[in-house]
């Protein structure tokens, strides 16, 4: 059992000015339904997507049933909401015929994955056939899909803050600027193009590199930084979802990189499906991630195959600028580059 003035910060309240559940250590529970409606509509609203057929868009979001708490015991978070969404869509064709149809999104929900959502798109009664309902029922849906996914992403950062105090040996983070946020958005928007997967049908040319790091601190400690969510939205300064187990799924930057975990080797080796959301639908590269103690160092070796030859530099420099330095700059980690 702790005892008064070891250190346990369960029992250090001197530090704390009120003197109240001190980093939240008790069950703590705040109600995210109102919030979470709000966020739901002002996500989908306005939505779009354009084809050579026409342009279809969200004009108004008639139903956000549901609820969304989130827990926090012992330091854990545990996220639960639960929604039924209906929605309205209206198109123009390049011809000027207008149509009008619905979007139903029957079960959002903690225990569904966002890739296997149901959303269904339907055109409204009376109206006749267009190619746009088409539109809607593939680009449409995967777009509806990406701003679901960020507002699970928004749930588990922007309104969870405070929820987790720091502790006198835990991670620290101050809460970005909303500067911050919004050239982190704009950075990832440019580099994605377009919100939907490019489908090529055929097989596209690949390439092969490798990268090397090294990092002020321990193996390790190093090794949680990629698989831990609350390190992955501090070092990207973003919503993330990150499952840091084998066979895991992550998704950062509001979706424009996403991907599985494949093989895990605790402190020692990270592999994982890893893509851009612009790359073509399905393709991913395997990353390899090798982390060797150089003493008062971290050598790490960054293995990257099937990366599109055209996407080469462009991934090379993301690597470099928004994991390398951005976790040296947010952790303190910095040493030479190779």
């Amino acid at each position: 059992m702790a005892k008064w003035g070891e250190g346990d910060p369960r029992w250090i309240v001197e530090e704390r000015a009120d003197a109240t559940n001190v980093n939240n250590w008790h069950w703590t529970e705040r109600d995210a339904t109102t919030w979470s409606s709000d966020k739901l509509k002002a996500l989908l609203l306005g939505l779009s997507v354009e084809s050579d057929e026409g342009r279809c868009e969200v004009t108004e979001v008639s139903k956000a049933e549901g609820e969304a708490s989130i827990n926090n015991r012992k330091g854990k978070l545990i996220f639960f909401y639960e929604w039924s969404l209906k929605a309205t869509w209206t198109g123009e064709s390049k011809a000027g015929v207008k149509s009008t149809g619905t979007i139903e999104v029957p079960n959002l929900s903690d225990e569904n994955d966002m890739e296997d959502l149901d959303i269904s798109v339907s055109l409204n009664k009376d109206e006749p056939e267009t190619p746009l309902t088409d539109l809607m029922k593939k680009l449409g849906v995967e777009k509806i899909r990406e701003v679901l996914g960020s507002y699970v992403g928004f749930l588990k950062t922007e309104f969870t803050q405070g929820m987790i105090l720091p502790t006198a040996n835990g991670l620290k983070c101050s809460s970005q600027s909303k500067a911050t946020l919004d050239k982190t958005r704009q950075i990832s928007s440019s580099s994605s193009g377009s919100s939907a997967p490019v489908n090529t049908g055929v097989k596209i040319p690949t390439c092969k590199f490798s990268m090397r790091e090294k990092f002020l601190t321990s193996p390790a400690d190093l090794y949680r930084v990629f698989l831990n969510q609350e390190m992955t939205q501090a070092f990207t300064h973003a919503p993330a979802t990150v499952d840091g187990e084998k066979g895991g799924k992550f998704r950062l930057l509001e979706g424009n990189v996403f991907g599985e975990f494949t093989e895990l080797v605790p402190d020692e080796k990270i592999v994982m499906k890893w893509r851009y959301n612009n790359w073509p639908c399905e393709h991913y590269s395997t990353i390899t991630m090798s982390f060797w103690d150089r003493s008062s160092e971290t050598e790490l070796k960054v293995e990257c195959r099937g990366v599109p030859e055209d996407e080469e530099e462009r991934t090379k420099e993301g690597w470099r600028r928004y994991y390398f330095e951005a976790i040296r700059q947010t952790f303190g980690y910095g040493a030479r580059l190779y």
